[in-house]
């Protein structure tokens, strides 16, 4: 029993020590809005976390962060281009969103997990978001921003969160459905 209790207790560790930044939510529909946040499971060997960077990719639009308290927001932007822009009114987008403790006792203990969260609209077209993100530590930085080819996620080091943009589902005039003839 004991060995067994000991052998969990290292099965637990190494998780831990393995844990990554992930969406809490890692699906969603095209088109749709989405609120995602971002787990921050650890600091960077145990020195804690003072920053929290996420990139935004392409084709998601107007994100916006949520405020943590004893965290500064910084918004980087950039130009759209003609293809991406959604309204000719839109001339930039979000291209970047940085957490920043305001104090180091604000900062993010190792001990500690929390979410940094982001609002933004998805693109209409299926597939995978990855969301390229670091944090940076008083003592060191980890980069998530390694993406799979392929089947490879389990591979990787520091695998970028990834959100799995799904197909709208179809409506009754694309089924081919006539509500007036469905019998209740």
């Amino acid at each position: 029993m004991r060995k067994f209790v000991l052998m969990l207790m290292g099965l637990c560790s190494v998780s831990l020590a393995q844990a990554h930044i992930v969406l809490d939510v890692q699906s969603a529909v095209a088109g749709s809005f989405y609120r995602g946040a971002f787990r921050v499971g650890h600091g960077c060997d145990g020195s804690p976390v003072t920053q929290v960077i996420v990139t935004i990719p392409e084709g998601v639009q107007g994100a916006k962060p949520m405020p943590k308290a004893g965290w500064n927001i910084d918004i980087q932007r950039k130009s759209m281009t003609p293809d991406t822009k959604q309204s000719h009114q839109m001339t930039e987008d979000v291209s970047q969103i940085r957490w920043t403790a305001k104090t180091p006792a604000d900062a993010l203990p190792n001990e500690y997990f929390d979410e940094f969260v982001v609002f933004a609209k998805l693109p209409d077209t299926p597939g995978k978001l990855y969301w390229k993100t670091s944090q940076i530590c008083e003592q060191g930085q980890i980069d998530w921003d390694q993406i799979p080819t392929g089947d490879a996620r389990i591979h990787l080091k520091n695998p970028a969160p990834v959100l799995e943009v799904i197909a709208k589902p179809a409506t009754d005039a694309q089924q081919g459905t006539d509500m007036k003839d469905m019998k209740m």
